[in-house]
């Protein structure tokens, strides 16, 4: 009769698989293998980023590309001479025989100022996604003067100053939208494409004239063009001044020379900017024989950017999932053990598939509208789905809502990392180490070994 009431009153002995530590591996596990429906996520995001990369370039290549401005310049034709020995076997004698050859000296301004205005295009989209595209108005104005002969070795006699023209680099000649034409000293020349162009730039050229080099020659030159991206220059005048002005509130300024920094701005909305670089500020002479040489490494200019375009957002994001679901992970399984509620592993990986599911939602949602409204729209559709299953699961509503705050908390965080640039390593260490300090709080009386 005792044995069977002491067996009545027994308590079942729980296997290894029933025990805290054995659900703790089950729980690891899972989280491990839903990396890899986290992976596949992250590589749609990349996918979907290099498609809107591939569909913008096809984009800009049609209505224009970066502009890259280098000129005016002047081609002057020059008589150049070589001496060849031949020797005449009758006579035995040698004999030197002087050949004429025509080759070209290039002369760069004295003074030169670009006045460039940026106005950026919203109204051009292709699909869903809409390239960084612009109107600019170029002015490039100076003068020629004081060309300096001898350091190119020539005598004035050999200069063909009747033959002068005036030549323009530029890239894009598709993109050009105005009639060409340069003011010289009261003279309008008409710039057109020629066959020189090399791998970088095309090159325009107006009909020969007469040039007159003991006075200044003013100039002036006026281009409109279609471009995406960018706008650069190269400081070929001896003092080369140039502004900016654009309706786009994130410039990158890029290459060799530096903006000044005391007239520069910045606001929501549009941006200023100036360069003042003189003779002395680059290695490179006034004047060129023969050739001009590969000057590209001293430009200067604008980008228009996207500081992080909705993709490098929602990468971004997609990295902390490991943590989302963690953390996630960790929660439920702190209440499990606090309230004896039993979590199956097949609940476990709906409330993983579902953390997984925001991530698709939210690339969805980004192409179609802000990545703000979107990881709302996208973190509040995977909150509440978890509130309901959670009341369900742990049969408490006080526990579902404070799984629901801790989301909710969770991705504010990490919306917030996103969002930050030069403090995003800070706050977020600082924030993993606050979740770090509430779940040893949260896990201090749990007896581990029971």
């Amino acid at each position: 009769m005792e044995n069977q009431s002491e067996n009545q009153f027994k308590v079942p002995k729980k296997t290894f698989l029933q025990s805290t530590t054995a659900k703790m591996i089950m729980v690891g596990v899972l989280t491990l293998v839903l990396l890899i429906p986290l992976n596949l996520v992250q590589n749609l995001i990349q996918e979907r980023s290099i498609r809107k990369d591939d569909v913008i370039k096809k984009e800009t290549q049609t209505w224009g590309e970066n502009i890259h401005f280098m000129g005016p310049i002047l081609k002057v034709p020059v008589k150049t001479y070589t001496e060849t020995e031949v020797y005449d076997e009758q006579t035995k004698t040698k004999s030197i025989q002087k050949q004429e050859e025509l080759t070209y000296a290039y002369f760069f301004p004295e003074t030169l100022q670009h006045t460039t205005e940026i106005e950026k295009v919203d109204q051009l989209k292709r699909g869903i996604y809409k390239p960084i595209v612009f109107k600019a108005n170029l002015l490039a104005k100076g003068n020629f003067s004081s060309l300096d002969l001898q350091k190119l070795d020539c005598k004035p006699e050999d200069i063909l100053w009747d033959k002068t023209s005036v030549i323009v680099k530029t890239t894009d000649l598709k993109s050009i939208k105005s009639d060409l034409k340069i003011t010289l000293n009261n003279s309008q020349l008409t710039l057109e494409a020629n066959a020189d162009s090399d791998a970088y730039f095309d090159v325009l050229e107006t009909e020969t004239f007469s040039y007159q080099p003991d006075v200044t020659n003013p100039f002036q030159l006026n281009i409109q063009y279609n471009g995406s991206n960018s706008i650069e220059f190269i400081p070929i005048g001896k003092t080369t001044a140039t502004s900016i002005d654009a309706n786009w509130s994130s410039p990158s300024f890029t290459g060799t020379f530096a903006s000044n920094d005391s007239t520069k701005k910045i606001t929501a909305e549009n941006f200023h900017a100036d360069w003042k670089i003189i003779h002395v500020n680059r290695p490179f002479s006034q004047q060129y024989l023969g050739a001009i040489p590969n000057l590209n490494n001293y430009s200067y200019g604008v980008k228009l950017i996207e500081p992080v375009d909705e993709y490098q957002q929602n990468e971004r994001s997609s990295k902390y999932g490991f943590l989302v679901i963690g953390l996630t992970f960790l929660v439920f399984f702190l209440i499990q053990t606090i309230s004896k509620v039993n979590i199956h592993i097949f609940q476990y990986t709906m409330i993983g598939l579902a953390l997984i599911m925001f991530y698709t939602l939210l690339i969805s949602i980004t192409e179609h509208s802000s990545f703000t409204l979107a990881y709302a729209i996208a973190a509040a559709s995977v909150i509440i789905m978890l509130l309901l299953y959670s009341v369900s699961v742990l049969k408490s509503t006080k526990y579902a809502i404070f799984i629901s705050l801790s989301l909710t908390a969770l991705y504010s965080f990490i919306y917030v990392i996103i969002q930050l640039e030069d403090y995003a390593l800070l706050v977020g260490s600082i924030g993993l180490f606050l979740i770090l300090g509430a779940v040893m709080y949260f896990s201090r009386k749990i007896d581990w070994n029971n």
